[in-house]
């Protein structure tokens, strides 16, 4: 068969970039497909034919540019077996969860495409003068997305961007280029020429659209270390950033909590997308009455985990999704045992081929230890215990990051009163890591700044423009 050519979307005209790029599949640790690399001059253009789409995409009714997004959503289904194929081979995950991403990706544009914003609201109107505020869209938004959910993270920025009456430009991951670059092939005459614009390359590229003074937000997805630099880049032009970084989740399992469930829920969440969320749980604290019985549990679960290619049937964990990752979780996990860290489950790549690493519990580790200060975003998960609440509770704030919890306790009322001290932007009692278009996301101190989705949409994308209109003075 033919290898599929990927191109970007520039001025609404499908391109090729001035060079290409080597594409990973993760299961194979092999090249499977080129992609294109944009050069400054290509970036250069798709920010001018942005800015020249910008004014009328502004001006449209918001009905209508949800019509055309609502269309885009259709585009997709029509489109989902190329899309979840695509995904698979560069991103890594099994195709039941590619396809998850794909209609995640599907709800979020209807649910984008019908819900109502507040443009115009009057703050005062009385004898002296009447004043209104109104939402006015910023420009063109630059939205930087990540490896692990390439699609569904361009999706969410898309659809911020494009409903509020900005234009955008899209820029994935050098790892998982190809699945955004689909997208905007499937989209490219949804949408006015270049009101959604796609391009791909290295970090050089996201650089450029970082800097250039003429893109008026940028909205990034990603590690925390990448997201200090973004702001500094962005400093020189003021750029509005919404930035969503990354997480160092705890779960708190109370004393009174049902073992078997809360573990069941914590290895899901902590194991999901092989460890590559950054809303994973990735520290768990659970309370020393219940420590051997979670354990237990997680270590059970852990060893009837199945891993390998995507699309083979039964798999429910895929790779890490690049050599540079799968290389850190290796060297987390034996800094952890050097450390003493009693490896309870996994703890070993597998033999063979790809990016694979076996779901890994360990225990006897503690603060101090890299894998439970640092991030991992892998398959690992450090369980420890703890003697009273408030210690619980204060080892999970000692974090710079602060992105998500989870309160694991059968009295629920005391479990949300817990779920209360926790320093992160979004808490979840009983469960942990659902995120759904209508709420708010977003992560406290160095997990972020701003939140997406939920009524920070609106505030997020647009300026206040306030009007203050005097009333003409009345004769007595």
């Amino acid at each position: 068969a033919m290898a599929r050519v990927f191109r970007m979307l520039i001025g609404g005209r499908l391109v090729p970039g001035e060079g290409t790029f080597a594409v990973v599949n993760p299961s194979t640790g092999q090249p499977f497909a080129e992609a294109p690399s944009c050069s400054r001059a290509q970036l250069d253009e798709a920010v001018h034919e942005a800015r020249a789409a910008f004014p009328r995409w502004a001006a449209l009714p918001l009905k209508e540019r949800q019509a055309m997004v609502m269309a885009g959503a259709k585009r997709i289904e029509e489109n989902l077996d190329m899309l979840v194929e695509t995904l698979v081979k560069e991103q890594g995950k099994p195709v039941a969860n590619a396809k998850g991403e794909f209609m995640g990706i599907i709800g979020t544009m209807k649910f984008m495409a019908s819900r109502p914003f507040e443009y115009e609201k009057v703050l005062a109107d009385n004898d002296r003068e009447r004043i209104l505020q109104r939402r006015v869209p910023l420009g063109i938004v630059g939205g930087i997305t990540p490896w692990n959910f390439p699609p569904l993270m361009a999706a969410w920025k898309m659809c911020e961007a494009l409903t509020t009456g900005n234009v955008c430009i899209l820029k994935p991951s050098p790892y998982t280029p190809l699945s955004t670059l689909l997208m905007g092939e499937v989209l490219a005459e949804t949408f006015p020429a270049g009101v959604l614009g796609v391009v791909s390359g290295g970090d050089d590229v996201g650089k450029w659209l970082v800097e250039h003074e003429d893109v008026n937000k940028i909205s990034f997805t990603g590690s925390t270390r990448a997201g200090k630099l973004i702001q500094a880049t962005a400093g020189p032009s003021l750029k509005r950033l919404t930035l969503e970084l990354g997480g160092n989740d705890a779960a708190i399992v109370l004393p009174d909590a049902d073992a078997k469930a809360a573990a069941t829920g914590i290895f899901n969440q902590a194991m999901g997308n092989s460890g590559q969320i950054c809303i994973a749980v990735k520290r768990c604290f659970v309370h020393e009455s219940k420590f051997d019985e979670v354990v237990g549990h997680l270590a059970e679960l852990a060893s009837k985990a199945r891993l390998g290619d995507g699309f083979q049937k039964g798999v429910q964990y895929g790779p890490i999704n690049n050599k540079m990752q799968f290389e850190r979780i290796k060297e987390l996990v034996e800094d952890a045992k050097n450390s003493g860290a009693k490896v309870v489950a996994g703890g070993a790549p597998l033999e063979g081929s790809g990016y694979f690493y076996t779901p890994t519990i360990l225990t006897n580790v503690a603060e101090g230890t890299r894998i439970v200060d640092e991030e991992q975003f892998g398959p690992v998960l450090p369980v420890m215990p703890y003697a009273n609440v408030a210690e619980a509770v204060q080892r999970a704030n000692a974090t710079r990051f602060g992105l998500g919890a989870s309160v694991w306790g059968t009295d629920v009322a005391r479990a949300t009163e817990v779920a209360g001290m926790v320093e992160a932007g979004t808490v979840w009692v009983n469960k942990h890591g659902d995120l759904s278009p209508d709420i708010p996301f977003g992560g406290s101190k160095e997990s972020g700044i701003g939140r997406q989705m939920g009524d920070y949409t609106l505030e997020s994308h647009t300026e206040a423009k306030v009007i203050r209109i005097a009333k003409p003075k009345s004769k007595l």
